[in-house]
């Protein structure tokens, strides 16, 4: 049952965040059949932060109304409409039509809107939904959380997303294309060993293994040994209806007005408002490095270093995460003091990258061994370091209550939107990050 449970849960938060994922990855594929070229990863930034809307609204619904929301009906609409956009996005991922006398990518915006609702929406219902199960299994949906980034990215390995080498100018197109001078190199990518379609195929499925995860999930019941509700088998959704998903106050009070043996609980210490407040700032800092700030400038960081380079930072930062979590299952360690430690470690992992993306096309030890294995381990720590203490304030906020966790949800969006909206007009509108081109690029020494 325990072995079963696990990879239910695993399975579960595979559909968390896996189409978005797999949009990032596919880019270097899309951008060359798509009108926008390669602005559109500012387009993607843009939709995503616009999905937080469904975030918001399943926030102020719970505060307003806690308790209330059947959160097993939005999680099984979140993943019926996801697994219906990537079908779509299969089809129609490459068709256009003319706005305002250009052609755009209007179908390929519309479903990815759609799946960054699914995705950021799952932030905030799909965790608390583990509140039902016993916290051994939180930790596990982080790994599926994890894998979502994961997985994509090998498949992407494997099709060769990005593959590119150097080239004669005069060479690679039939000798068609022609410089005005010998020794020069272009850039030439080397054709997919399957298609983006079959990509997002995959995608469809993994979403469709997500979704009969949580069916099943919503459907178990646990011995009474695991059953957080202290009942005799009772069954795990749904989520807020569910007598273990909510204990607080309110919720203490209420059954201690109908007899119940629970007792409100002590007023809350001024200590642990503060270390709760560390812990929310711990969430939206993490979130906002992870999902937000970094990601936008990794081409500017590793791109300068060589395709190789790039491939392996992207790829090893993808097992970093469930790889965290997996560490995070056997070793917890729960001082806010070593989890601020660990933070402060994983930032500045990621100012040396961020440091190396504003020195393009010249960074630090450009064109040298050390230089490609520097930048590479230090996008692996940094992201594994910085999931450890995201899988770990969620751990401690679990214990807490339900709403604790729907917080966490809405503080970890909180972060990403901000260090999105903070990079975009660095990026887009300042362009104070100048793209490095390898195989022409020459630096000072």
């Amino acid at each position: 049952m325990a072995l079963r449970v696990h990879l239910l849960a695993c399975a579960f938060g595979l559909g968390s965040w896996v189409a978005v994922n797999g949009l990032w990855v596919e880019l270097p594929l899309i951008v060359n059949a798509l009108p926008e070229g390669w602005e559109l990863p500012s387009y993607l930034t843009v939709l995503i932060q616009m999905a937080n809307l469904g975030p918001l609204l399943i926030t102020l619904m719970h505060k307003a109304r806690p308790g209330r929301l059947n959160e097993r009906a939005v999680i099984l609409a979140l993943l019926s409409v996801g697994v219906l956009s990537c079908v779509l996005l299969t089809f129609f991922w490459d068709r256009t039509s003319v706005v305002a006398g250009a052609p755009r990518s209007t179908a390929f915006f519309v479903i990815t809107f759609f799946l960054s609702l699914v995705d950021c929406t799952s932030s905030v219902t799909f965790l608390p939904f583990m509140m039902a199960l016993p916290a051994t299994y939180v930790t596990t949906y982080y790994i599926g959380e994890g894998l979502s980034g994961f997985v994509p990215g090998v498949v992407a390995l494997a099709q060769g997303v990005g593959m590119a080498k150097c080239v004669n100018a005069t060479q690679g197109t039939g000798g068609n294309h022609t410089s005005g001078h010998d020794g020069f190199l272009q850039t030439e990518y080397l054709p997919p060993n399957f298609s983006t379609e079959v990509f997002f195929f995959f995608l469809t499925a993994m979403m469709c293994v997500s979704l009969a995860a949580f069916v099943a999930l919503s459907r178990l019941r646990l011995p009474p040994a695991e059953n957080p509700a202290g009942g005799s088998g009772a069954s795990v959704g749904p989520g807020l209806d569910n007598p273990a998903a909510e204990i607080d106050g309110r919720d203490l009070k209420r059954r201690d007005e109908e007899g119940g043996r629970a007792r409100r609980p002590p007023a809350e210490p001024n200590d642990s408002r503060y270390r709760l407040t560390f812990i929310y700032f711990l969430v939206v800092w993490v979130n906002g490095a992870t999902n937000g700030v970094l990601p936008s400038v990794q081409t500017y960081s590793c791109m300068p270093y060589g395709n190789l380079a790039y491939h392996l930072s992207a790829a090893l930062a993808s097992v970093a995460n469930p790889l965290a979590c997996t560490v995070a299952m056997f070793f917890q360690n729960r001082s806010l003091l070593f989890l601020g430690a660990l933070a402060l470690l994983g930032t500045a992992f990621g100012s040396y990258n961020m440091a190396m993306a504003a020195m393009s096309p010249c960074p630090l030890l450009q064109g040298s061994v050390a230089g490609e294995v520097v930048i590479v381990v230090s996008w692996l720590l940094f992201t594994g370091t910085l999931s450890y203490v995201k899988v770990m304030v969620g751990v401690i906020l679990r214990d807490r209550s339900h709403s604790a966790l729907v917080w966490c949800g809405a503080a970890a969006q909180a972060g990403s939107l901000v260090g999105s909206v903070v990079m975009f007009p660095l990026v887009n509108v300042l362009t104070l990050f100048k793209a490095g081109d390898f195989c022409n690029t020459k630096c000072p020494l």
